[in-house]
């Protein structure tokens, strides 16, 4: 639950809760975790309503969800979903809004090693390639991977908890988390790993996930 710092050269605009998309009626649309349309300075099992006629909306309908980032918590499939919202707060990933003048940039390497960042550039962070987030059914949301957001600095699976419109979040089994793979044998491209099963916390960070770097500009 603890609100990420300002990085160097930045001021703070505002934090609040990790956004990643909404679905509604069987369409979704993602959040980009690294601009502030992500960061709802509150929190709200259901923040929006669908309105249908000129004079009447609907909010919390059946078909409604939203999809948080959420916190390195273990995730107990077999509980019933939480409703108390003092309990559903603890595992919402928290944000910070931060304001700069340089431009930055993401590199990904696509192996265990954060890539350094280009000349004229300095690292605001490293973490590792987040790509996209599906639940049941067709919907999801991905990442730009030009963004920050697609570069967390922390590697947790469950990423995300989802919120249905009866006003209740869990982790659900049918929720996958897609992140950049690693592909040290660059002579051929797309087939190295192929079929690659990574068991365990350790296997994953050290041969399976690509690492990335965040980087900004130098002020001259």
């Amino acid at each position: 639950k603890a609100v990420v710092s300002t990085q160097s050269g930045h001021y703070g605009r505002g934090t609040g809760y990790s956004l990643v998309f909404f679905e509604g009626n069987g369409a979704g649309v993602e959040q980009d975790l690294g601009t502030t349309g992500s960061c709802l300075e509150t929190f709200q099992v259901m923040p929006f309503m669908q309105c249908s006629s000129p004079d009447v909306c609907q909010q919390g309908l059946r078909t409604d969800k939203s999809f948080w980032l959420g916190v390195d918590a273990e995730a107990d499939f077999t509980v019933k979903p939480m409703s108390s919202i003092d309990e559903i707060d603890n595992h919402i990933s928290r944000c910070n809004v931060c304001v700069g003048t340089s431009e930055v940039l993401t590199r990904h390497s696509f192996s265990g090693s954060a890539p350094n960042c280009p000349n004229t550039y300095h690292e605001l962070w490293t973490g590792y390639s987040f790509l996209m987030v599906s639940s049941n059914g067709p919907s999801g949301g991905s990442q730009d991977l030009a963004s920050s957001g697609s570069c967390l600095e922390n590697f947790f699976i469950p990423t995300f908890i989802e919120c249905l419109g009866r006003g209740t979040c869990a982790y659900y089994i049918t929720n996958l988390d897609y992140w950049l793979a690693q592909n040290p044998d660059i002579t051929q491209p797309g087939m190295w790993g192929m079929g690659n099963v990574y068991s365990g916390i350790d296997d994953i960070l050290d041969n399976g996930i690509s690492r990335c770097t965040v980087c900004a500009k130098d002020i001259m």
